[in-house]
């Protein structure tokens, strides 16, 4: 439900009305809904100025229509420029945010100077990030080395695996191993 400004206007008329003007009051209805943008104790004065030169122009006529309309006009503008302040200063809020927001994007102006400072310090972090990355990288290789080397097969895995070379079942007394070395001849 929309509020709307209700406005009273007291109107009383002396015997030589229309030749004289009539007295003019204005109030609120009573147990009315408070207006936000129209306060007409506050408005009072420059309600009934406009009225006052209408009652000027319209003497010796019937002229209660045209002060009604005039107190509906002084009274739309009266809340017209009220709305259209307060949206002057959410319109200045909303740039001041926007321009607070657009600061951020807004950084350092680059110089020579500041230009050569910023490119030292990424060619210092690339040759770091370069250096970390082959340390890390010979370290990586000396645990590959490390695990392989001390990573030697059981004689179970050697012979599941087939590793184990084929022993002769004669052999396993030993002489005739005995034998061979004594048939050697060693010359010098």
């Amino acid at each position: 439900m929309i509020a709307t400004a209700t406005v009273v206007l007291r109107v009383q008329y002396p015997e030589e009305y229309p030749e004289v003007a009539p007295t003019l009051d204005i109030t609120t209805a009573p147990n009315a809904p408070r207006y936000k943008d129209l306060d007409v104790q506050e408005d009072k004065a420059r309600l009934l100025e406009p009225l006052m030169a209408s009652v000027e122009e319209n003497i010796g006529m019937a002229m209660v229509f045209t002060l009604v309309t005039t107190l509906k006009d002084s009274a739309e503008l009266i809340i017209m420029e009220r709305r259209q302040a307060t949206q002057a200063l959410k319109d200045i809020e909303v740039a001041k945010a926007e321009e607070e927001e657009n600061r951020k994007f807004h950084g350092t102006a680059v110089t020579r100077e500041s230009f050569l400072d910023w490119r030292n310090k990424f060619k210092q972090e690339m040759d770091d990030t370069e250096r970390r990355k082959i340390e890390e990288k010979e370290l990586e290789d000396k645990k590959k080395r490390v695990v392989k080397e001390e990573k030697k097969l059981t004689g179970k895995e050697l012979w599941e695996r087939g590793l184990v070379g084929k022993v002769d079942e004669e052999d396993d007394d030993g002489d005739d191993a005995l034998a061979d070395v004594k048939s050697l001849k060693i010359t010098a």
